[in-house]
């Protein structure tokens, strides 16, 4: 396999490798308990996949001239993953919490940064890593990590809301959600 057919691949598992150590170099440490485990799994079954077509074990869906086509749209969604967790990383002047803590209440509403835009954006690049992996590697496992975590990304930031609503911070961040999207900038929302 050449170098330039192997780019596409090393750069998505590099986002992935990434997003993984994240809990080690930016999260303050916390449990990994079992519904971290579940969350984190689709970014496992994702690389995984990844590494399997990058090997020629499994054969992506789409070949060709699409498939190089498609491939650059995966470079360019990873290099925005990455792009984004280091901006996010720089935004917040104390580290976040891991997924599913229950005994640690927020200390502050970060808005700045690219938290202006969105309110999770640490999730925002986790999802373009998952479509990055679709993209250079389509198949099942890909496919199936990126539904997967795209749910259970869903359901961890509803929970993470929930939390920040009935904290004391509640009334800042019901304004703040108001204007900024989940994952995504709004559209039309006031400023």
């Amino acid at each position: 396999m050449s170098t330039e057919t192997s780019a596409p691949y090393l750069l998505v598992v590099a986002n992935f490798c990434l997003i993984g150590a994240l809990p080690r170099i930016f999260f303050k440490r916390g449990r990994l308990n079992g519904r971290w485990f579940l969350t984190a799994s689709p970014f496992a079954l994702a690389a995984g996949g990844v590494v399997a077509a990058w090997l020629g074990i499994v054969h992506p869906w789409i070949g060709g001239a699409r498939g190089e086509a498609l491939a650059l749209v995966g470079v360019g969604l990873s290099a925005a993953s990455i792009h984004l967790i280091g901006f996010t990383m720089g935004a917040n002047r104390i580290p976040l919490s891991l997924w599913h803590q229950d005994d640690d209440a927020p200390a502050q509403i970060v808005t700045w940064g690219p938290y202006a835009r969105v309110r999770h954006p640490f999730y925002a690049s986790f999802l373009a890593a998952f479509a990055a992996a679709v993209c250079v590697a389509p198949g099942v496992a890909t496919l199936g990590a990126a539904v997967l975590g795209a749910v259970a990304l869903s359901v961890t930031a509803r929970r993470e809301e929930r939390r920040l609503r009935a904290s004391p911070l509640g009334a800042t961040y019901t304004r703040y959600a108001a204007r900024t999207g989940r994952f995504l900038p709004s559209v039309g929302a006031g400023r």
